[in-house]
């Protein structure tokens, strides 16, 4: 960027800043836009890239590692980590290796192979990069993890904007929608958004019911397993 020429500033905005999910839902999909202004007035004067970073609620998790022993395939090693991504997409307007260097990608998290993993204890490197791979591959083919390279279309070097689809199996909580303005393999603006995804209905009923209440949850959920099961005898019996 030229001597003295101030940043540009980015201003986001989502097509839904809340996500209600109730019983069938099958996914949705927001659209991440906005423009990116340069503070010289010059409207679309400068090609900048854009990288687009939508992230959920972490949570601690232990994963484990499966080997084949005596032909039996069984549980060899596992590893916690404290914090780690429920869902992680990642859209910019070129492949990221064309746009920042290896560093700064990893700095940023801009795609599934920089996803920064807290580990609970002390780790071989190694060791957390198998495992760490490991769970990039597992949310991949859930749908929970995954990346376009091209996903985010820019307009007269000034409007932008990116797609990204949630699955059906999104967990509910706080979405960060983190957009990122890159010029010569630098950042020079990025800027935040919320997306909340809930549970509406029933469906909210039953998650606090569990949350708030174990013991009454538990309870109901015996009582209409045996009733359920009751019913179901009943009518067989009569046919």
């Amino acid at each position: 960027m030229l001597s003295g020429q101030r940043d540009p500033m980015l201003v986001p905005e989502i097509s839904q800043h809340e996500v209600r999910v109730r019983q069938g839902f099958t996914g949705t999909e927001l659209l991440l836009f906005g423009a990116v202004f340069d503070p010289s007035g010059r409207g679309g004067a400068t090609d900048y890239d854009i990288v687009v970073v939508l992230k959920g609620p972490s949570e601690p998790i232990r994963l484990r590692e499966k080997d084949r022993v005596g032909g039996i395939w069984m549980n060899t090693a596992s590893e916690d980590f404290r914090s780690a991504p429920v869902f992680f997409a990642v859209a910019s307007s070129r492949p990221v290796g064309e746009i920042v260097d290896e560093k700064t990608a990893a700095i940023y998290e801009f795609g599934t192979d920089f996803i920064q993993l807290s580990p609970s204890g002390v780790i071989d490197p190694e060791e957390q990069l198998r495992f760490t791979e490991g769970l990039v591959d597992l949310r991949r083919r859930q749908g929970l993890y995954k990346q376009d390279l091209n996903g985010v279309t820019i307009s007269e070097k000034v409007l932008y904007q990116a797609r990204i689809a949630l699955p059906s199996n999104v967990v509910t909580g706080i979405y960060t929608a983190e957009t990122f303005a890159v010029f010569d393999g630098r950042v020079v603006a990025s800027a935040v958004s919320e997306v909340a995804v809930r549970k509406v209905g029933f469906e909210r009923f039953i998650e606090q019911s569990a949350q708030n209440n174990g013991l009454i949850y538990g309870l109901v959920a015996v009582f209409l397993s045996i009733t359920t099961g009751w019913l179901a005898g009943r009518l067989f019996a009569m046919m």
